[in-house]
């Protein structure tokens, strides 16, 4: 999903130079290059959650039970919470 959407800002993008080329009104332009450029940019920086650490924990964090497997790493991760409501993600070993 995450490259269908930075495609589709590039694709804005491209429609973005063509509608310039041809003439088009500038706000039009305008709209399709900011739109293409918030979908890829902000797609491509967007962070859903922090990178799995590793290590054991301090006192104060609890295992959720939740468990998932890291797209970026292929290793199973669990997720832990703090006392005030941080959630943190730790890979298995």
């Amino acid at each position: 999903m995450r490259d269908f959407v930075i495609g589709f800002g590039l694709v804005l993008l491209f429609l973005a130079v063509l509608l310039y080329c041809s003439g088009a009104p500038g706000p039009t332009v305008f709209m399709a290059a900011f739109f293409g450029l918030a979908l890829s940019l902000g797609t491509a920086i967007e962070r859903r959650y922090k990178t799995p650490g590793e290590g054991s924990h301090g006192p104060g964090w609890t295992d959720t039970g939740e468990r998932f497997i890291d797209p970026e790493t292929g290793r199973q991760v669990a997720v832990y919470v703090s006392t005030a409501g941080e959630r943190e993600y730790r890979t298995i070993s």
